[in-house]
């Protein structure tokens, strides 16, 4: 098959086709002919040397799939929900920890989802890592309830754009950072009450002004010196969710504005957790997100797609900062 391998830590260039083995299904494995992979910032962190794979995962980067399974393993001996449930010919998009951009990937049983009616691939294959994401750190870390009022960090990125349309459809009241005019336009277009541009103004003001008393929950992918700023947006029993260190891991805080108005700082990443948990949340959003998948509600966002040979220039969009929603590897003849 062919499969994209990191050659040596470094730029997009040092992504590079090869001709790997397809792999053979495990315990509790399926085998998936991909048709399409999202892009992720995770997986830049991987280019970079600074992200590696969890012992036993592929050093193929990519952690979300969209394909047709074509081999069904044996079921796993843990006793956990196994393969049972997928036969061959299914269509399936799926979150791994690894060898997304290749082919075909091997991936745990439970980590599968069917793909909603009618939605393409590539579509498909932008859902797993972000609603993932998402749905585990904002309604289950976040406990994002109806009436609040939510801060979303990088509204336009793959994590924005479904934090916005699920917290929107839980009826709460969405505020989101972009880096343009443009970009925060597409914030509201998806739900967003107020959309902040970060480089022309001062987001920790605009909360003030527009939500007096603060913000319930804010989700952030930036990390560094937002850190403070967050916690003075917070309302009372505010809770900030981090989810990406893209501006830095370390920042300065206030104590005491914790304990004042007793805070909740959270956080959590994905990529390390065992099977059974991945599956937990998987069968969290079959059961309250799909729905909303299915009758259109919500929808991945995407942003642009490349071949699967041109890896590189997926990353270089990424990297650019310029794009709204997801950026998809087309490794396949599916349906795109």
């Amino acid at each position: 098959m062919t499969a994209i391998e990191i050659t040596s830590p470094g730029g997009p260039e040092v992504l590079r086709a090869v001709e790997r083995p397809v792999p053979q299904p495990g315990p509790g494995e399926v085998l998936v002919r991909v048709e399409a992979a999202g892009v992720n910032r995770p997986d830049i962190m991987q280019r970079l040397g600074k992200y590696p794979p969890p012992p036993g995962a592929s050093d193929i980067p990519g952690l979300e799939i969209a394909g047709t399974i074509v081999q069904v393993g044996g079921e796993a001996a843990t006793g956990a929900p196994g393969v049972s449930r997928w036969q061959p010919g299914d269509t399936v998009c799926a979150l791994v920890a690894g060898g997304g951009y290749a082919e075909y990937c091997a991936v745990p049983a439970p980590q599968c989802l069917p793909i909603p009616d009618g939605m393409s691939m590539s579509s498909a294959a932008a859902i797993p890592e972000t609603f993932f994401t998402v749905w585990t750190n904002l309604f289950q870390r976040g406990a994002l309830r109806a009436g609040e009022r939510v801060l979303v960090h990088g509204g336009t990125s793959g994590i924005g754009t479904t934090a916005i349309q699920l917290a929107r459809a839980a009826d709460a009241v969405v505020l989101a950072t972009a880096g343009s005019d443009h970009k925060c336009e597409a914030c509201r277009r998806l739900g967003a009450a107020i959309a902040i541009n970060y480089r022309t103004a001062d987001f920790v003001e605009v909360v003030r002004r527009e939500a007096p008393d603060g913000v319930d929950v804010i989700l952030d992918i930036v990390g560094g010196d937002y850190f403070a700023r967050n916690l003075e947006c917070l309302a009372l029993n505010g809770r900030l969710v981090q989810v990406g260190v893209i501006g830095g891991s370390r920042g300065q805080v206030d104590l005491a504005a914790v304990l004042r108005k007793r805070l909740t700082v959270t956080g959590s990443t994905l990529r390390v957790r065992s099977v059974a948990e991945k599956g937990a949340i998987a069968g969290e959003l079959e059961e309250h997100v799909w729905p909303m998948l299915a009758d259109g509600r919500v929808a991945p966002v995407i942003d642009r797609t490349f071949p699967l040979t041109d890896a590189a220039g997926a990353h270089r969009r990424l990297e650019s900062g310029d794009q709204v929603g997801k950026v998809v590897l087309i490794c396949g003849p599916g349906t795109l």
